[in-house]
């Protein structure tokens, strides 16, 4: 017979794994109720329970039965990552209706409690299910996608700058100004420079629409062009430059 698995609680009551029946007094019997996993551990007999008689108890009287070897600790299990619906985006998480596993203290401290999350129930699942269901079939208004939000969250705080070469006349397209944006934000269908054409340096704008929804406006830079120096050659640049102090004292 294979080592019947046991479970201990930390009182030190014993509690055999599956259908367990303990006996009252007056012959009635009841189910034996488990504790929470949190305080239990695991253990197996040491020595193997000799098979029995068909119809009756198997003989565990003998006291090298109750000794028993520890197979794991419940507590120091770890925990399992929390399961939750978002019902509002979240940057760096998710968006509205998303499915997502966190971790246990940031959806409860975090999402939560501030009613941007649900727990993922059936029921839930069911409302969120047939809610993505109308909205890809354009009854509901679309929403941001996660990299859109984080497009957007950039260019809130980027500043494009332009640089020009020197030449009598020149005009700032706005084919131009699209391909200036790095970090591989595309923007050619959304990038307005403003109506009229930029011919002069200074600071204008332009607005960037992202996947249609969200519009922002961007500063624009236009500058004469200047060739890329690495920091060295910049560092060394203005150890050789003087002071404005130093070069008044220097004046004949």
């Amino acid at each position: 017979m294979a080592l019947r698995r046991l479970t201990w609680c930390l009182r030190g009551s014993c509690f055999l794994e599956g259908e367990v029946q303990m006996k009252l007094k007056g012959g009635v019997q009841a189910g034996l109720a488990s504790p929470q996993s949190r305080q239990r551990v695991v253990v197996e007999r040491w020595w193997k329970v000799p098979l029995s008689k068909k119809g009756r108890e198997p003989r565990i009287k003998h006291p090298r039965f109750r000794v028993f070897r520890l197979v794991e600790d419940l507590k120091h299990r770890p925990k399992e990552p929390l399961e939750l619906i978002l019902t509002e985006p979240v940057e760096d998480v998710g968006n509205r209706g998303e499915t997502v596993f966190v971790h246990r203290s940031f959806g409860r401290n975090h999402l939560l409690f501030h009613n941007r999350a649900v727990y993922a129930s059936p029921e839930n699942k069911k409302l969120f299910e047939e809610e993505n269901r109308l909205r890809e079939e354009g009854k509901l208004p679309r929403l941001q996608s996660h990299s859109g939000m984080k497009t957007v969250r950039f260019l809130k705080n980027c500043t494009l700058e332009i640089g020009v070469n020197e030449c009598d006349q020149w005009e700032l397209t706005k084919e131009i100004v699209c391909r200036h944006f790095l970090r591989n934000v595309s923007a050619p269908p959304g990038a307005d420079s403003p109506e009229e054409p930029i011919t002069q340096l200074g600071s204008y704008w332009c607005d960037v629409t992202v996947n249609g929804l969200d519009t922002v406006r961007v500063p624009l830079s236009v500058q004469p062009f200047a060739e890329p120096k690495s920091s060295s050659q910049r560092l060394r640049l203005a150890q050789k430059e003087p002071e404005p102090a130093e070069r008044e004292v220097g004046k004949p």
